[in-house]
């Protein structure tokens, strides 16, 4: 897996004897943004969870060369995999600033505290209302919070789950915009799971077409956006 941070091979999913994933392939290039798109229910969450051994799986997940499948979903964050779950799962009785910490508990207090500053740069918002509590936040703060609070241990490899989730067209596209920078100016591999493909297909590299629990295929982000066969069975547009 020469050039990739992350392979999938022969990955099977299941909830109790449901079984979801079917012999998943994929893989995610270092330092990339990797989209994982198809219809509702075609298995895209499951495969962040997969990767985070949140549910039951065989198969193989190579992580920097080290096979993590059933590893403990607290060591494969310390490995530096770091998760944004749908419906961005911050604190709402937590300030910002507390949420953030939350997300160091990885790394070292300075790192830490260096780490929060860089992200108060970044997103300026958050510095704002670092001493208010996160459920008092627009759904689009709260969507920048769990992104930031996501990077604060400075994880090589970012999942996000429908990052658009609720959120009004101009602030997906604000959000959309915010990961396209991450990604260029730190160097941090992203695999999303999101149903608005237009935007994914813009600050992608390479998309992984899901369908029933399969991977139909894996191609270059590039024009996928305009191949209408693609379009109809997969995007849902």
């Amino acid at each position: 897996m020469s050039g990739n941070l992350l392979g999938v091979e022969g990955l099977h999913a299941r909830y109790g004897s449901a079984e979801v994933l079917h012999g998943v392939d994929f893989v995610v290039p270092q330092g990339e943004v990797t989209v994982v798109l198809g219809a509702n229910g075609a298995g895209k969450t499951t495969i962040l969870r997969s990767i985070c051994s949140m549910v039951r799986t065989t198969g193989r997940i190579v992580f920097d060369g080290r096979d993590i499948a059933g590893v403990r979903t607290d060591r494969i964050a310390r490995l530096g995999i770091a998760h944004v779950p749908q419906g961005r799962g911050t604190f709402g009785d937590l300030t910002v600033e507390e949420n953030l910490r939350i997300g160091g508990f990885t790394a070292s207090s300075a790192a830490t505290e260096q780490a929060i500053d860089q992200w108060y740069e970044f997103f300026p918002r958050l510095r704002e209302r670092r001493r208010q509590l996160a459920a008092g936040l627009s759904g689009g703060e709260q969507q920048m919070l769990a992104i930031a609070r996501a990077l604060v241990a400075r994880p090589r490899l970012l999942l996000l789950d429908e990052p658009s989730l609720g959120l009004a067209p101009r602030i997906t596209q604000e959000v959309f915009r915010a990961l396209g920078r991450i990604n260029e100016e730190t160097g941090t591999t992203i695999l999303v799971v999101e149903q608005n493909a237009h935007l994914a297909l813009e600050i992608g590299s390479s998309a992984v077409l899901v369908d029933a629990g399969r991977v139909v295929s894996q191609r270059p982000a590039e024009g996928l956006a305009h191949d209408e066969s693609v379009r109809r069975a997969y995007l849902g547009y």
